[in-house]
């Protein structure tokens, strides 16, 4: 069959193309366009986007967090703003309110403030007789020659607490001075009251606790009726003292050393020195001493008596120190019958004192020995004037302990 020839102008040409496009499916035109410039074409995209993220986040910074007046960069128009100054800080909280816990009270911290007792006697000079009824007006008290203020006074009549500390030693001149110390002491035991404590010690070589404290007259006596053969001819007076004030210092309140002997120490370890600063460092302790051998030492060696030599000298004068320096009283009787009447006035002097309590104006805690002295006075403050029954002037001497050691800061 022969097809014939068809001849078609151009613009019916296009008009057909026209014609057939529209009967053809709708295909998007990406699916005709390559996958590589697809793929550029999104990475370009998602390039423009993070640059706008990052523009808008600097201006952002920009705009919350200028810098400083006039500094580079720092300018968000024509003014340049000033740096923003960090906002005040909050008050303290207030303290918190502690409270115990239930039953325990109110704690409270307490502050040691030291405060110095001292015991007066004031005695009449011709028979040491205790002169009473004297006020707190009465009394000066000076510590290193400084006025101090009296907060406590009272006169009081108490028991006492006492050591009998007695010589007893083998030595040539034992059969005088044994003599007297036991008229000493038994005299001393006759005068105890119910409620005293005693205790009894003996010293040659060393020192010997016969009896204990006790309120029993019968055991005090028992004890001195014990001492008949000396065994030692060494009196060493110094280690005997400072041992007995080592004891006592453990034992509270005030007490008594009623020392009779020689004074005389031959083989001590502990030197005088050491023994005066054990008395300056024990609180509370009155010592009174008591020479023996007086009648023998008067009657010389020629009569067959004790040398009056210069170690008995310097042991009374040793004596007379121990005694001065605790406000205590120093005897040197020569006959035996004076030995109650020096009891008597042991015991009108320890009985019957005047105590005195003051606050130190040196508050220093720092060991040093502070002095003490006491004064009498009128009403105008001029120096106290008494007189006897007769209209007559007496006598007087104020007896009070020396000084006292000051605290250490940790003791």
């Amino acid at each position: 069959m022969r097809v014939p020839n068809l001849r078609i102008s151009v613009p019916a040409a296009l008009a057909l193309l026209l014609s057939l496009t529209l009967f053809l499916p709708q295909t998007s035109w990406a699916q005709y366009v390559p996958q590589s410039q697809t793929q550029q074409n999104q990475n370009q995209q998602n390039q423009n986007q993070q640059n706008q993220n990052q523009t808008q986040q600097n201006q952002n910074q920009q705009q919350e967090t200028p810098g400083s007046a006039g500094g580079p960069g720092n300018d968000n128009g024509p003014i340049a703003l000033p740096k923003k100054t960090a906002p005040a800080a909050p008050p303290p909280p207030p303290p918190p309110n502690i409270k115990n816990p239930p039953g325990l009270g109110n704690l409270s911290m307490r502050v040691n403030v030291p405060v110095v007792n001292v015991d007066v006697d004031v005695l009449t000079q011709k028979d040491h007789q205790f002169i009473p009824n004297l006020q707190q007006d009465n009394f000066r008290v000076f510590e290193n020659g400084v006025a101090q203020p009296i907060i406590g006074f009272q006169q009081v009549k108490a028991p006492i607490t006492a050591v009998l500390l007695l010589e007893f030693a083998s030595n040539r001149y034992a059969w005088y001075l044994i003599q007297d110390m036991w008229q000493a002491a038994w005299s001393f035991a006759q005068q105890l009251q119910p409620q005293d404590y005693v205790a009894v010690e003996t010293y040659d070589m060393h020192t010997e606790l016969l009896t204990d404290f006790t309120q029993n007259k019968s055991v005090v006596e028992n004890a001195i009726e014990s001492l008949q053969m000396p065994t030692w001819d060494e009196t060493n007076v110094f280690d005997a003292l400072y041992t007995t004030l080592d004891r006592l210092s453990r034992v509270p309140g005030r007490k008594y050393i009623i020392l009779v002997g020689s004074g005389i120490d031959t083989f001590s370890k502990i030197t005088l020195d050491k023994t005066l600063q054990k008395i300056k460092e024990t609180p509370n302790v009155t010592i009174f001493t008591i020479s023996t051998g007086g009648f023998a030492r008067a009657m010389g060696g020629g009569m067959g008596g004790m040398p009056n030599s210069i170690a008995y000298l310097q042991a009374d004068n040793e004596m007379q120190t121990y005694a001065r320096m605790t406000g205590g009283m120093w005897f040197e009787p020569r006959f035996q019958a004076e030995f109650p009447d020096v009891f008597q006035q042991i015991n009108a002097s320890i009985r019957n004192q005047y105590q005195l309590t003051y606050r130190p104006t040196d508050t220093k805690m720092d060991g040093t020995y502070r002095r003490i002295r006491i004064e009498l006075v009128d009403a105008e403050g001029q120096p106290l004037r008494m007189v006897d029954q007769k209209r007559k002037p007496l006598k007087y001497m104020v007896i009070a302990r020396d000084g006292y050691t000051a605290q250490l800061p940790v003791q």
